[in-house]
């Protein structure tokens, strides 16, 4: 009886999927917190107007890692997708997609402002990380 309990049980666990960690490209906490700061990042390097705050985006991307650890992931795993060829090419795509659905026309800055304006009236992630000169 003892060999048949410890088969099932051996048969049950080897069944059961083990709790697999998702890609960080498919943890919304990380990968949207990411996307918002790179294109707070475009915004303000494309617009004359508007400056990046700084200590808040150091202190926001900190927060992201820290975000990142404590849902399990290492720190070799984390700078392996922050470093990732593929992945900075999908964000870039979905940044580009982003700028395009609010009308950004990319050879124009003043369509940056008006977006970057745009996010820091409403105090947005994206707004919240600049500033109006």
């Amino acid at each position: 009886m003892r060999n048949v309990l410890i088969a099932v049980t051996t048969v049950a666990l080897m069944a059961s999927p083990v709790a697999a960690k998702p890609p960080l490209r498919d943890v919304p906490a990380v990968d949207d917190a990411l996307l918002d700061l790179g294109l707070a990042d475009r915004i303000r390097k494309e617009c004359p107007d508007i400056s990046a705050r700084m200590i808040r985006a150091l202190s926001y991307l900190n927060n992201v890692h820290n975000t990142a650890k404590s849902l399990g992931y290492t720190s070799d795993e984390i700078d392996a997708y922050r470093k990732s060829d593929a992945e900075k090419a999908r964000m870039k795509a979905r940044g580009a997609a982003y700028l395009k659905a609010k009308g950004v026309d990319t050879s124009d800055p003043q369509s940056y402002c008006a977006l970057g304006h745009a996010e820091i009236q409403k105090s947005s992630r994206i707004g919240s990380l600049l500033r109006a000169k």
